[in-house]
């Protein structure tokens, strides 16, 4: 099925009023408590936030992980108990047995509902017991699966140090990049090696390793994210930091890495910004040849997917950048479902998307948000897609009627950013496929979708 598109076709989006069917946010802590090394989460909600954590996690009580629960009893819901002073001796509890340098409160569904001021008591418990409280309010009511990251960057990003730029006749202040989002420290190192062989110095990560190295941020600093999830810490970081947003697709295969890097670059390689290009000549057409090396390294995989259909139910907040690359892969992408488009921090994603699609010679996806999971199910039924990518909660019941799936959720967990990671991508797509194709070829009978 490939269809031309006209290059004035304009993406279509609609808005359904379905829930957010998605992994709960509070799930951040999973990788935030990992890379900010010397930090301690601690989640404020009922024993089923606490049920979610220990399974959704896989973290054994032996291996003491920096993050906990404080529990609400029903005596705290119905205000028998002070929170003022349960909170105060959980933070003095573990000022003594963790010392960390941060403890970052998690607010979650029970927080709203109840109305719990964490953002007034955080100030004077941290008065007490002199260490930093960042709160976060990473609730499944106002907020999607990737998305308690976002509240986190935006409540870290308030605390990272400012330096006033001053300015004279004599000297002119120098500008800095700061990248923000969470990888894994291998993936940062690729990412701001890439960036460095093109002459740009990548002065700090929000989030940093340790709270004591987060970045300055400034009128001077220049902001770049690497995950489409992040639009509140944008926000923030552009309104109360003051600092300069470079809109970019995002570093996610081949194609998004490297016009994430030419962004970048067009912004930063300017005479006047001498203490980004150190005297270097930029030259970009090593990019092209690099990631052409990449498309031929990816080929076992593209032979399995080429010409296959694939239907996103909406999970994670990454789909418009996996859609964008599975169609440069050559497949084809029926609807894109998401549970959150800031259209805003999304634009040069959304425009990437529609110069593959013509590039590509495939019909535009419908993008739509909120969707409702039952009317999704009905188009999947007169799609019939080759593959549907999906949250942990309907992907079993997917599988009984028939219908490949992949769990969304292992994009999230896996290291899929860069050119060297495109590989693990498709290695997750491509598995469903495969399965079922070794299973044909034993005599298994697939189910039938009814």
């Amino acid at each position: 099925m490939t269809t031309n598109i006209l290059s004035n076709e304009k993406i279509v989006f609609e808005c359904e009023t379905g829930n957010y069917h998605t992994f709960c946010p509070i799930s951040c802590v999973a990788w935030l408590y990992q890379k900010i090394e010397d930090s301690f989460f601690l989640v404020i909600g009922t024993k089923t936030c606490g049920y979610f954590l220990q399974n959704a996690l896989g973290v054994m009580i032996f291996a003491e992980p920096r993050y906990a629960m404080a529990e609400l009893e029903e005596s705290d819901i119905s205000a028998q108990l002070n929170d003022y002073k349960e909170l105060k001796r959980i933070c003095f509890q573990i000022k003594q047995d963790r010392n960390p340098s941060v403890i970052v409160w998690i607010g979650t569904c029970t927080t709203e509902i109840i109305k719990m001021d964490l953002e007034g008591m955080a100030p004077n418990i941290e008065k007490e017991i002199q260490i930093p409280i960042v709160v976060a309010r990473a609730n499944g009511l106002d907020y999607a699966f990737t998305q308690g990251e976002d509240t986190v960057l935006a409540a870290l990003a308030q605390r990272c140090p400012t330096v006033p730029a001053k300015l004279n006749n004599s000297s002119i202040a120098q500008p800095s990049l700061v990248l923000f989002g969470s990888v894994p420290n291998t993936v940062a190192t690729q990412l701001s090696n890439e960036l460095k062989s093109q002459g740009i110095t990548v002065n700090g990560w929000l989030p940093a390793q340790r709270y004591n190295e987060l970045p300055v941020l400034n009128e001077n600093t220049y902001v770049c994210g690497i995950n489409p999830f992040l639009s509140r810490t944008a926000t923030t970081l552009m309104r109360r930091k003051k600092c300069k947003l470079i809109g970019a697709p995002f570093p996610i295969g081949p194609d998004g890495t490297r016009y994430w890097i030419e962004k970048i670059c067009s912004v930063l390689n300017r005479p006047e910004d001498s203490i980004f290009s150190e005297g270097r000549n930029i030259n970009l057409n090593n990019l092209h040849e690099r990631e052409t090396k990449i498309w031929n390294n990816l080929e076992e995989y593209l032979k399995l997917i080429q010409g296959k259909s694939v239907f996103f139910m909406g999970d994670n907040l990454l789909e418009i950048s996996l859609a964008r690359f599975l169609i440069r892969c050559g497949m084809i992408v029926y609807e894109i479902g998401i549970p959150y488009l800031d259209k805003r921090f999304q634009a040069c994603e959304l425009t990437l998307l529609k110069q593959t699609c013509i590039q590509m010679k495939v019909p535009m996806p419908r993008i739509v948000e909120k969707p409702d999971n039952y009317n999704q199910i009905q188009r999947i039924r007169e799609l019939k897609p080759d593959l549907v990518i999906t949250g942990l909660s309907l992907a079993n019941p997917l599988e009984a009627r028939g219908i490949t799936t992949k769990w969304s959720v292992e994009f999230t967990f896996s290291q899929i950013h860069g050119f060297t990671n495109a590989r693990d991508i498709l290695e997750l797509v491509t598995r469903p496929i495969r399965r079922n194709t070794n299973l044909t070829s034993l005599g298994w009978n697939t189910l039938v979708l009814k």
